[in-house]
């Protein structure tokens, strides 16, 4: 199981979960994916209240970027007091917050035992990333007619170290790009199934062994697609850079230099480099 992890790191930065369900319960995700929808059902005036708070927390409207995407977050989905924070602020039901609470806590769980497997295939001991928050987002795609065949969600990386998508089931339009070929593949609907995409921190962390999959959404119908997506992210002050058991022989020479989370993020913001070109910024 680790090395078939491991292969799909390093060819194509992206891997699909099956049999997931002893950590993340079918009924649980389809409960998750019932919230988000009800709260992008709330009236308009009613999620400008709950505001957005860099970086992930609350409401975030559609933009002149992205017209046809909006968005809720929550920072941290491992913190209790982040979870509750988040439930207060979207005036959350009994239901929905005994939902988001149940979701974060297997979520993390599995992020958690995946990235150890990826530690573990790589021969990487340790607890490595005990206190690195996990990130969750739920994203509404409001397709419209005039939209199809349009990149509604340009291509980029992600920063962290991976992200868990649970994908719309029955609308897709997110694809990945070939590495090799630097074509786009489309990711179709796969229900009962989960999507780990590798960021830019774990190609840092790895030595270069793991690529960041690039990834875009197209809108294939008029119609709305919703998706919630939790990501492993780095610690704002972290410095990221490879276990020595990655600059060991026959990986000795070191391929990037150590960066911190936030100051990742900011390259990435500041130079506009949101496709994985920061990576060749950092190059030692």
């Amino acid at each position: 199981m680790s090395r078939k992890l491991i292969e799909a790191c390093e060819e194509w930065g992206c891997f699909r979960v099956y049999n997931h369900h002893s950590l993340l319960p079918p009924s649980l995700t389809a409960e998750m994916k019932e919230v988000a929808r009800s709260l992008f059902d709330l009236p308009p005036e009613a999620k400008t209240k709950i505001g957005f708070v860099p970086p992930f927390s609350g409401y975030g409207r559609s933009t002149p970027e992205n017209p046809l995407r909006e968005a809720f977050g929550l920072y941290d989905i491992s913190s209790p007091p982040d979870v509750e924070a988040f439930c207060a602020q979207i005036h959350a039901s009994d239901h929905q917050r005994e939902t988001i609470v149940k979701y974060a806590k297997a979520v993390h769980e599995m992020i958690m035992e995946i990235a150890r497997r990826l530690c573990e295939g790589l021969g990487v001991k340790g607890e490595l990333f005990e206190g690195w928050p996990c990130a969750l987002r739920m994203f509404k795609y409001n397709f419209t007619p005039d939209s199809i065949g349009s990149c509604v969600l340009k291509t980029h990386t992600d920063t962290g170290f991976l992200t868990l998508l649970q994908n719309d089931e029955s609308v897709g339009g997110l694809e990945i790009m070939n590495n090799k070929s630097g074509e786009f593949v489309a990711v179709d609907p796969c229900p009962g199934t989960i999507l780990i995409n590798i960021g830019d921190t774990a190609a840092i962390w790895s030595n270069g062994r793991f690529c960041s999959v690039k990834h875009r959404v197209m809108c294939k119908e008029a119609t709305d697609r919703f998706s919630v997506v939790s990501g492993l992210l780095g610690r704002r002050d972290c410095v990221i850079q490879p276990p020595p058991e990655l600059l060991e022989p026959p990986h000795l020479r070191r391929l990037y230099v150590p960066v911190t989370y936030n100051r990742l993020r900011e390259l990435r913001r500041d130079n506009k480099m949101h496709a994985g070109e920061v990576l060749d910024l950092l190059r030692a």
